[in-house]
C-alpha cells in the first residue's frame, strides 16, 4: 500500500489509474453486479433514474458499504472509466456545498449547482479502521442524463471485488491490519489541469 504523506492537502483527488482509465467503486445486490459483469456495462435492472455517486476511494467506498455487508451493498465492483470521460464529468461539475475561493459568493454557487449536471461531495478520506482522516475523499454525482452515458459509453471495463473485500473484511476481524493494509489497492494523485482543480477547490 502506498503511505500518504502527513501533509496530504485537505482536498486531493487520489485513485488508481493509468495511462487511459481511472477506478472508481460502487457497491450494489447482487442482481445489479451481475448483470453489470457479464456484460461490462450497466443495463437492467442498473438504472439511471436518479443521482448516481461514483468515488475513486476503495477505503471510503468500504466505510460507505459496511464492507460489503449493508443491504443491496453486497457486491463491489470498480469500474474502470475512461480518463477523458472521467474528467470532462469533473469539468461540468459543482460541489454540493460552498467552498470560499472557488465561487465568489454563495449566491454565485447556488447558481451553479442549479445548472450543473454533475455534483462533487468532499468527505472525511478514513482508514483500514474506519476512523476519520484529516484530508478529503472526492465522491462524484452523475445527474440521469450523464449517468446514461456513463453506463454505456465511459467503461473499459468492470471487475469484481467482492472477494477482496471479502478477504479484507476478516482479516480487519481478526486485528490483521498490516497483512490487509499489504492488500489495498494502490491510490495516488490523480494529475489534473491547475484550472479544473480550481473549479474543484483543490
Amino acid at each position: 500500500m502506498a503511505v500518504l504523506s502527513e501533509m496530504v492537502p485537505i482536498r486531493q483527488i487520489r485513485a488508481r489509474f493509468d495511462v487511459r482509465s481511472l477506478v472508481v467503486y460502487q457497491a450494489y445486490n447482487q442482481a445489479i453486479a451481475a448483470a453489470a459483469l457479464e456484460a461490462q456495462r450497466f443495463v437492467p435492472p442498473f438504472s439511471v433514474g436518479r443521482m448516481t455517486w461514483v468515488k475513486p476511494s476503495f477505503l471510503w467506498m468500504m466505510e460507505r458499504c459496511g464492507w460489503g455487508t449493508k443491504s443491496n451493498q453486497e457486491r463491489v465492483l470498480a469500474v474502470h472509466l475512461y480518463r477523458e470521460k472521467w474528467e470532462a464529468a469533473l469539468a461540468q461539475a459543482a460541489p454540493s456545498s460552498f467552498i470560499p475561493g472557488v465561487d465568489p459568493d454563495v449566491e454565485a454557487w447556488r447558481a451553479r449547482v442549479a445548472t450543473a449536471p454533475v455534483r462533487i461531495q468532499w468527505d472525511p478520506e478514513r482508514n483500514l479502521r474506519g476512523e476519520k482522516l484529516e484530508h478529503r475523499s472526492i465522491q462524484v454525482g452523475l445527474g440521469r442524463a450523464v449517468a446514461a452515458e456513463y453506463a454505456s459509453e465511459w467503461i473499459a471495463r468492470i471487475e469484481d471485488c467482492t472477494p477482496l473485500v471479502s478477504e479484507l473484511r476478516g482479516l480487519r476481524s481478526q486485528g490483521e491490519y498490516e497483512r490487509a493494509a499489504r492488500m489495498l489497492p494502490v491510490e495516488r494523485q490523480y494529475p489534473l489541469d491547475a484550472s479544473l482543480a480550481e473549479r474543484l477547490g483543490i
